[in-house]
């Protein structure tokens, strides 16, 4: 996407602007929709709104309003002291955190904005809409180093974590996983997390990059508490490693090239320790994707080495992939974005994941939020997280939703325009009542309202490697 719209931008009362006028912009709204267009918007956001995760995704959502973005963006910039403007964007990019992959990804074309206080690849060579494609016909592969991967050991690790998160951590086979949530006292969503119990008395998990350090804040003040009543849990945190995402269908034959160990057992949701080219990884058939596909965590210093590997198995094929393909991605496959789709105040049934907290966790709660969340799970909640179909330009985040009366009935928190189904898909939460699939609303897009219908998700189906059924 981005690609595109830097050969050709037409906005009101302005001409077609070619590559030499987009080098050296003629008016400061080309200026403003110049840097949104050179990966370099995000850190100018910063100075103006108090998320650059939420912004970046808002960004990635979007398809068409890019003048208007670029008049807001330069009425801000106006407003702002130049000199502090330039000093402050430097500054931030020297402070950026880089990856053991930064100069692979350079080196490959990629395009690094700031994200979550990294540097990080929005995209490489081929646009966004590509990318998300050749993800579902082939596959992708992701560089995610900057989430946080940790280990708690002990023999009461389990019960400790089961204080912290909704899922049944105890009920896991070892060597499996799930999606969990970690809950705050009023049942609001601190952050979601992919855990693995690897053994009783270990456990793997990874948390997001945006929000590493108030979950580790919060998961260290309850083990101190925890351990000073004598409960036998620590932790350490795997920044000595990195983390690569192999997403799509040939996610499995590339990576089988490089172990011994057969893959074909290893289903979705499960982890081994095992070598991948001959290296000590560990290994989770999961992604953020809707794909079936792995997260490796490998030693930092054998990272380069490993994608090189990768991406030479599937015969070019399976191509490095960015952070906007990825957006797409999630969004398809109707998945969260923490800060966007699941925040503080959002509960995990009110964001449709009361499948993730476990029958024995229903039956005895003891987890932060567990009155608020039992209640909603008996009465219901009053707000439900929906899917959409939207016509007219792609729904972003804060569209407000309104019934056929143009009563305000909720609001869009993810949306954009779907590559593999060729429309716009959004998220978003609405009151109850006014959540059932085909129920005709209007999404409010720059003060005009727009026809949609509430659908189920996932929007693409998923293709997640499970054990056959039994048969019958």
């Amino acid at each position: 996407m981005w690609t595109e719209l830097g050969h050709m931008i037409k906005g009101p009362g302005e001409t077609t602007v070619t590559e030499a006028q987009r080098r050296t912009p003629s008016s400061p709204t080309l200026y403003a929709v110049t840097l949104l267009l050179e990966g370099l918007i995000s850190p100018f956001l910063s100075l103006c709104f108090a998320d650059e995760e939420i912004i970046f995704s808002r960004i990635c959502n979007m398809r068409g309003g890019l003048w208007q973005l670029g008049q807001s963006i330069t009425r801000r910039l106006a407003q702002a002291n130049k000199k502090a403007v330039a000093g402050r964007y430097f500054a931030s990019e020297a402070k950026l955190k880089k990856t053991v992959l930064y100069d692979f990804h350079v080196t490959h074309g990629g395009k690094m904005v700031p994200f979550a206080g990294w540097s990080m690849p929005i995209q490489y060579k081929d646009s966004i809409m590509d990318s998300t494609l050749n993800c579902r016909e082939n596959g992708s592969l992701f560089d995610v180093s900057h989430m946080c991967g940790l280990s708690l050991k002990g023999k009461d690790c389990v019960p400790f974590l089961e204080k912290l998160v909704i899922a049944d951590v105890a009920g896991l086979a070892p060597g499996t996983g799930c999606l969990t949530v970690f809950t705050n006292e009023k049942g609001g969503a601190i952050d979601d997390s992919v855990i693995t119990k690897v053994k009783d008395d270990l456990i793997y998990l990874v948390v997001n990059a945006g929000c590493r350090d108030k979950d580790l804040a919060h998961i260290e003040e309850h083990m101190q508490a925890f351990k000073a009543k004598g409960g036998d849990v620590s932790w350490h945190i795997h920044d000595e490693r990195s983390l690569l995402a192999l997403q799509g269908p040939l996610a499995a034959p590339a990576l089988q090239h490089l172990t011994k160990d057969d893959l074909s057992k290893v289903y979705f949701g499960e982890f081994r320790m095992l070598d991948i080219y001959g290296v000590h990884c560990f290994l989770t058939r999961t992604g953020y994707t809707g794909e079936d596909g792995f997260e490796i965590s490998v030693p930092s210093e054998h990272a380069v080495d490993l994608a090189k590997a990768i991406l030479e198995k599937s015969e070019g094929k399976i191509r490095l992939t960015g952070l906007g393909a990825r957006d797409s991605l999630r969004l398809e496959a109707g998945l969260c974005l923490y800060g966007n789709d699941m925040e503080q105040h959002i509960t995990p049934v009110e964001a449709g994941l009361s499948w993730a907290i476990g029958k024995r966790r229903r039956a005895e709660g003891r987890f932060l939020g567990a009155e608020v969340i039992l209640k909603q799970l008996e009465e219901g909640p009053t707000i439900r997280r929906v899917g959409f179909f939207s016509s007219g330009p792609p729904a972003r985040s804060h569209s407000e939703i309104v019934d056929d009366k143009g009563e305000g009935i909720g609001e869009v928190t993810s949306g954009g325009f779907s590559p593999c189904l060729k429309k716009n898909i959004a998220m978003g939460y609405v009151k109850s009542g006014s959540h059932k699939q085909g129920t005709k609303v209007k999404i409010v897009i720059r003060g005009k309202s727009y026809d949609a219908a509430i659908t189920k998700m996932p929007f693409v189906p998923t293709k997640y490697y499970k054990p056959p059924s039994p048969p019958k």
